[in-house]
This record gives C-alpha cells, sequence and structure tokens, in this order.
C-alpha cells in the first residue's frame, strides 16, 4: 500500500505548508490521547475528567479531523498517508494500554474506515460538483460562442469564456493554415502587444503548439522556462510558466490550437484538462461554422450582386426581355418590352404569354418550349410575329431558353428584338436587287437583239461586199486581191465573235425552248471552247418554268461553269438537274484543284469570290439557296436549290 505514495508525490506534498499543520494537529491529537500516561498537559488531563470521559474514545473521533483536511488538500494519497499515521498513533493505546482492547481496536479501525470513507464520499459529492461545474462551464461557453457567427467574435468570445472559467492568466487561440504550414494568432487576451508580434505567424514544428496541431493531441508543459523551443518573450517579457494547449477539432480534423497559460506553476487535473478539451471542440466546430459561414455569405454576396448585375442588364436591355411561368402567366418584363409591344408593366397580369404572337407563329414557339420542357433543349432562335397592344404587328428576332430553379422547370425567358425596319430593308433590297437582274437582263436582252439584228446583219452585209470585191479580179493585182480575202475573213471572224457574243448575253434557245436545251446548248459551246468535256444530265420529269426562274438558274449554271472553266483546271465537269414536285436542283461538279472557301457566306465578296457571291444572290431572289462545297486538290461542288 505504502508503495502507491511514490516519491516524487511526497516530495511535492512535504513542500506545502498545509501537510506540516496537519502535521502538527495530527501530534497534538496524539498528546491529547495519550495525556494520561505522559501526564502532560496537566489541563488536558483534568478536561477529560471533567467531563466523565474514561475510554478515550474523543481523542480517537478527533483523528477524523486530520484525515479529512487531507483529503480536501492532497486526495486520496493524503488520506491514506495521513489515515496510516493516525492509525499508528491510535494502536498502541488501544494493544498495549487500554482495559477494554477490544473496543479500542475497534474504534481506531472504525475511525480508519469512516475517516477514508468521509473522504471517498465528500470526493464523489465534489467531483460530482466539478461535473456540474464544468457542464454548466460548455453549456457557458456553448452559449457565449453561439451567439455570433462571424469568427473574430467567436475566437474573442471563446477566450472570455475560457479565461472565467479556467480562471488563468492568458489565453490564445491559433488557427491553422494548411497551404502556407503555419499557424497564426487569430485571437489572445492577457499578453502583451510584444508577445503578440513575435508569436504571431510561425511554422509547424517551431512551438508547442504546432506539437499539438501536428498530433492533434493535448500537451501540458508545467515549467515551460525547461524547455529550450520556448520563446524567450513568453519565459521573460511575459513570465509564463505553465501551459496547457488542447486542439480545436471539427470533424476529426485539426482547425487550430487553444492555448491557456498561468504565471506560476499550476497542476491541471484530469477532469481540468477534459474540460478544456471539450471547450477546445466546441471552438473548434463554431470556427468551421463561423468559416461557413463566412462562405455562404461571400456566395450570397456575389449571388446578390450577380442578381443586380443582372437585373440592370435586364432593366436597360435594348431587347425587350419577359419571361413568363409555365402557365404562360408573364412574370417579368423590362422596359424594352414595355416600349415593343405597348403594353405597360402593371397590364402584364391581364395578358397571357401566347397573346404576343400571331396565331401563325404559335405552333412554332410551342415547338421551341415542348423539347425544353422535356429537357431534350436548352435553347432556341427563331423569328417570329409579335402583336403589339395596338394591334399592329412586328417582325422580331426571338432567343427562347429554360430557367430552373433547384433543377426544375419553372419558366421561360425570351428575348425579342424588333426586326421589322431591318426586315423591310431586306425586302427592299431583295426588290432592289431583283429589279437590278431584272434590268441588267433587259439589257442584255437589248444588247443582244441590237448584236444580232443590227450589227450581225451590217457585218453580213459587209463580208458579202469584200466577197464581191474579192472576185472582181480583173485589173486587180495579186496582193490586192489577197488583201481583200484577208478582210473578207476577218469580217467573217468578227461577225461569228458579235454571235457569240449575242448568243452569252441572251441565248436564243433558252427563251425559244427552255432551260434544259439552253443548258446543254451551254456545256456543248463551253466544251468546244475550252476543251473540258462537261456532262448534262437531268433525272425527273423536266418541265418548263417561268421565265424569271429558268433565266436566274441559267445565270447560276453558266457562272459556275465559267469558273469551271476560268480557275478549275479541270478536264471533265458535270451538270445535274434535277426536278422535284415542288423544287427544282441544280448541280455542277468538278474535279479540279478547288480551293479553301471563306469562313461565311458573307466573306466571299471581300475575299474576292464576287461570282460566288452573285450567285447566291440570284438563288435568294429565287427564294433558294446556293451551296458551294470545295477543298484544295478535292474539286467544287456547286448546289442551287428553287421552289417551283
Amino acid at each position: 500500500m505504502l508503495g502507491r505514495l511514490s516519491t516524487s508525490w511526497l516530495k511535492t506534498v512535504v513542500r506545502k505548508s498545509g501537510f506540516w499543520l496537519i502535521v502538527a494537529i495530527l501530534v497534538l491529537i496524539t498528546l491529547f490521547h495519550y495525556g494520561d500516561v505522559l501526564e502532560h498537559p496537566a489541563f488536558l488531563t483534568q478536561l477529560t475528567a471533567t467531563l466523565g470521559l474514561e475510554r478515550h474514545a474523543l481523542e480517537r473521533i478527533l483523528y477524523l479531523a486530520p484525515i479529512v483536511w487531507a483529503g480536501f488538500l492532497f486526495g486520496r494519497r493524503g488520506v491514506l498517508l495521513i489515515s496510516l499515521a493516525a492509525l499508528a498513533c491510535m494502536l498502541p493505546r488501544a494493544i498495549f494500554i487500554s482495559p477494554s482492547p477490544q473496543d479500542a481496536i475497534f474504534e481506531t479501525a472504525a475511525v480508519f474506515i469512516v475517516g477514508n470513507v468521509l473522504v471517498i464520499a465528500f470526493q464523489s459529492l465534489r467531483k460530482e460538483r466539478e461535473r456540474r461545474t464544468h457542464l454548466a462551464a460548455l453549456n457557458q461557453t456553448s452559449s457565449v460562442i453561439s451567439q455570433s457567427l462571424e469568427l473574430g467574435q467567436v475566437l474573442k468570445s471563446s477566450i472570455d469564456s475560457v479565461i472565467d472559467v479556467m480562471s488563468v492568466d492568458a489565453a490564445l487561440v491559433f488557427l491553422l493554415d494548411e497551404k502556407a504550414g503555419e499557424l497564426a494568432l487569430a485571437a489572445h487576451r492577457g499578453v502583451s502587444a510584444e508577445f503578440v508580434q513575435e508569436v504571431g505567424r510561425f511554422k509547424l514544428g517551431e512551438d508547442f503548439n504546432s506539437r499539438v496541431a501536428k498530433t492533434g493531441e493535448p500537451l501540458y508543459v508545467k515549467d515551460v522556462s525547461e524547455d529550450p523551443s520556448t520563446t524567450k518573450m513568453a519565459v521573460g517579457g511575459e513570465g509564463i510558466r505553465s501551459q496547457l494547449i488542447v486542439p480545436l477539432k471539427s470533424k476529426g480534423k485539426v482547425m487550430g490550437t487553444l492555448c491557456v497559460a498561468a504565471r506560476s506553476q499550476r497542476h491541471v487535473r484530469p477532469e481540468e484538462l477534459e474540460l478544456v478539451t471539450a471547450i477546445g471542440n466546441q471552438v473548434g466546430v463554431a470556427i468551421e461554422n463561423a468559416r461557413l459561414y463566412e462562405q455562404e455569405r461571400e456566395v450570397a454576396e456575389q449571388l446578390r450582386a450577380s442578381e443586380e448585375r443582372y437585373r440592370e442588364l435586364f432593366e436597360n436591355a435594348y431587347d425587350a426581355i419577359w419571361l413568363h411561368d409555365l402557365q404562360e402567366n408573364i412574370v417579368a418584363a423590362n422596359e424594352s418590352f414595355v416600349r415593343l409591344t405597348g403594353y405597360a408593366l402593371e397590364e402584364l397580369g391581364d395578358i397571357k404569354a401566347s397573346y404576343l404572337f400571331a396565331e401563325g407563329c404559335l405552333d412554332s414557339i410551342k415547338g421551341i418550349e415542348d423539347p425544353m420542357r422535356k429537357g431534350e433543349a436548352m435553347g432556341n432562335l427563331s423569328e417570329a410575329t409579335l402583336i403589339k397592344k395596338d394591334k399592329s404587328e412586328a417582325s422580331i428576332q426571338l432567343s427562347t431558353s429554360p430557367v430552373f430553379k433547384n433543377g426544375q422547370l419553372v419558366a421561360f425567358q425570351h428575348i425579342a428584338r424588333d426586326m421589322t425596319e431591318e426586315k423591310r430593308m431586306k425586302e427592299n433590297l431583295h426588290f432592289y436587287l431583283g429589279q437590278v437582274t431584272r434590268a441588267q437582263e433587259e439589257e442584255r436582252k437589248r444588247i443582244a437583239r441590237e448584236l444580232h439584228d443590227d450589227t450581225s446583219q451590217a457585218l453580213v452585209v459587209l463580208s458579202r461586199q469584200l466577197d464581191d470585191l474579192a472576185s472582181m479580179t480583173k485589173g486587180r493585182s495579186e496582193d490586192k486581191r489577197d488583201l481583200l480575202e484577208n478582210l473578207r475573213q476577218q469580217t467573217n471572224n468578227i461577225m461569228e465573235g458579235v454571235r457569240r457574243l449575242s448568243q452569252d448575253l441572251r441565248p436564243p434557245t433558252l427563251d425559244r425552248l427552255g432551260l434544259l436545251p439552253a443548258l446543254e446548248w451551254l456545256a456543248s459551246n463551253m466544251s468546244t471552247n475550252s476543251g473540258i468535256a462537261i456532262d448534262v444530265s437531268v433525272h425527273g420529269a423536266g418541265r418548263r418554268l417561268s421565265a424569271d426562274v429558268e433565266l436566274l438558274l441559267f445565270r447560276i449554271a453558266q457562272e459556275a461553269l465559267s469558273n469551271v472553266w476560268r480557275h478549275s483546271q479541270a478536264t471533265s465537269a458535270e451538270v445535274i438537274v434535277e426536278f422535284d414536285e415542288k423544287k427544282i436542283r441544280i448541280t455542277v461538279k468538278d474535279k479540279g484543284k478547288g480551293f479553301e472557301l471563306p469562313g461565311s457566306a458573307g466573306d466571299l465578296a471581300r475575299k474576292g469570290k464576287l461570282g460566288l457571291a452573285g450567285m447566291q444572290e440570284r438563288a435568294r431572289l429565287l427564294g433558294g439557296s446556293a451551296k458551294v462545297e470545295s477543298e484544295p486538290g478535292k474539286g467544287t461542288t456547286v448546289t442551287i436549290e428553287a421552289p417551283v
């Protein structure tokens, strides 16, 4: 049993004044207990005789006082030590001196047992009280740090609560910066500004706190002056002696450390360590909550700023923007919507989104929204006719996109740009181009007719006159006859060139026989002049088309074949004409050198491809399209489609 009383503990106890006071009381009681034997001091013997006490039970009861007191001061080991000493003092009288040794031994044992039981009971009561105190402290700390989600306020409240609960001189909170591998002082109380500046930030491994941050285990330092890693400022300037450092944890992750310090050596009981550790865990959770709150607040601020920017863009957008829910109720619109439609914002509750569109556009709008309802599309661009409040119409370019909330489709957003004036200008331009083209063709027709009727006829007459003149050989030299023959031949060549030019300007075959014979004539004529084998094939039931359509299609094919002759370096080409019920398709293909197409059709004229640009403009005049496909080394294909 005595082995349980360690030497180091005894040395610590002996140094305390309370121990010697208990010893003095123990000696006085022993003198009182053996007073009749020692006959000294006389007043104690007289007091016992006066009270009529002869069994010395009073003295044995008095031994309970130092036993219980030792329990309060030194705990169970102190009780064991003093109760053994009291037992040693009582047993000699009970065994050797008492006239009733059995009663005396029983009373002695009773004092020993009762003293220990009392101390154990008192200690249990004290532990229960401490447990309640610690629980109250935890509740107090939890209540204090839960009053705010601001990190700075949480740390300040935590430190104030820890100092009040633990009754220490100073407290510091360090937060872990994992990226930098450092601990940074985030809050403090009870230390000087110079100390804060010295220990404000340090690398992991340089201090007790970093050791705790690494291991995640509490650390108690009884005397920091004995540790060489302690800063001189902590020992000298601040006079800190004892430290208890616990990790601040949340979900098993170390967030930092909590350090409580005293300027005198202080023994930390296990229950105090548990209390500070529990407080550290609470603070760790509070820190994580505060950080999450900061992150959420930043996200909320970003969302608010984003919403403000969106609202500003929404309100100040040049294009009309409105949103309607899945029941077609308009829930939001901007000022441009008011200007475009004529409806005031307060009138939106009385109209449905479908009322804004012409009847012919509703199926198209529905065809755009239905795939979005099924999650099959995320946006679409289309053209529509909008009905204003005054029943007038506006041509708009409409962009439709879905609006989601929590992953669920809740509305549709429409962005409309008024294209009425632009469309009118395009129509005017289209009309102007048509008129220019017709005027150009009329002028070609006129020039071709004049060349055929006037110039060609004059050249025929001139050729015959030269022929007659050359046939008159009488009186003319051989040189003059050769000169006249040469002039007649040149005249015939000029006449042939004029005839070919006239046919190029306006082939008579096109007007008399139609598109197909004209294309066959064009291919044959170009094959003769260029040496390129050109084949014409027809698919479907060929038929005559309107004069304007045939003329424009012929000009497009003529331009395509002209490009083959001038640029492709091909030896053969193919013209394919396909008739359908509602459209005609003409394809001109070659296997020449090809070329690299511009990025878009609008760049053809800018890149000098005027012939290709002209083909596309003529196709637009027909309400059709002209598609050009080409790659260097792979030839070129021109496809024209037009309704008939």
